[in-house]
């Protein structure tokens, strides 16, 4: 999975993976809403992914794609490439020279990381299984939960730039801060394949107790029996988003089919058929409420791509 060394692009390889058009992209994300992308392409594996890109033109855009827990596609649908990373980079293993290190896809769901690292007597990774997305999400936005953020356990990581070459990259190659991660070096088309995470030694009992007892707290406190896409806005400083939403009075405020969540003011819900304009417009307004009412500007934490219907 992890390759030391730059790698050279693939040429002159056959594709082997499954190319779609005018796919659906509420199937393939948490909230089941959004329009549909130009070109979807599941890869075979990594050679694949890597011969693939290439052949992509360099003014067409690609949006990576793991479980679509952070994500919403306007109705108007994604004129671009989407790539999907699950399960093709799910993979989990020890490093061979230390075993603290845990390397991980970028398409391994973030919970079964943390049940990995548990099962392999390492501690420190159990925050992991309150992130419903994947490992690459959790790089590209620096997630985090319970206290810890993703970036602070990351040894190094790989990535893969649209010629196909793989780089292996440090936190020193990112502008890291709070639910943000920019790129530093000279190419900025570099998509996250896989990173090496450092633990510590523990206990697998107590890591796994700890794991039950995180995934209990995130089911009682987060409205998971209705299609959502994780927290809407980022906590400001000192504060709480869900707090200050709340106090607008803007719990179980609803366009169309979207919903302020009733069990978490921060969390938007789609109550069935939601449309991608009704999720974005309550986010807009549940941003402009507490800007009016509060004088805080909310900072959104889902990303929106594509076009307008």
């Amino acid at each position: 999975m992890m390759v030391t060394a730059t790698q050279m692009p693939v040429v002159n390889v056959a594709i082997r993976g499954e190319v779609r058009h005018n796919e659906s992209m509420a199937k393939h994300v948490s909230w089941r809403a959004g329009g549909t992308a130009k070109t979807f392409f599941k890869p075979a594996d990594l050679e694949d992914l890597r011969a693939f890109l290439p052949t992509i033109a360099l003014s067409e855009k690609i949006l990576m794609l793991g479980l679509g827990s952070n994500l919403l596609v306007r109705d108007g649908g994604y004129h671009g490439t989407v790539i999907l990373t699950t399960p093709m980079l799910g993979g989990m293993v020890l490093d061979a020279s230390d075993k603290h290190i845990v390397v991980a896809g970028a398409g391994a769901a973030s919970p079964h990381v943390a049940k990995f690292a548990a099962r392999n007597h390492l501690a420190g990774a159990e925050w992991l299984a309150g992130v419903p997305g994947t490992i690459g999400g959790a790089l590209a936005m620096n997630a985090g939960c319970y206290g810890t953020e993703t970036w602070e356990q990351v040894v190094d990581c790989q990535t893969l730039d649209r010629r196909g070459v793989i780089h292996t990259r440090t936190a020193a190659d990112f502008e890291i801060g709070y639910r943000h991660v920019e790129t530093r070096v000279a190419e900025r088309d570099e998509f996250f394949v896989s990173a090496r995470f450092r633990f510590e030694a523990g206990d697998a009992d107590t890591a796994q107790a700890r794991i039950k007892e995180l995934l209990a707290k995130r089911m009682a406190s987060q409205p998971l029996d209705k299609p959502n896409a994780g927290s809407t806005f980022r906590n400001p400083p000192g504060d709480h988003a869900a707090r200050l939403i709340e106090s607008c009075g803007l719990k179980g405020y609803t366009i169309g089919g979207a919903q302020v969540s009733l069990k978490h003011a921060n969390f938007i819900v789609n109550l069935g058929g939601a449309s991608a304009k009704d999720i974005e417009s309550l986010i807009n307004h549940m941003r402009d409420t507490v800007r009016e009412k509060t004088g805080v500007e909310l900072i959104q934490e889902v990303r929106i791509v594509g076009e307008l219907a």
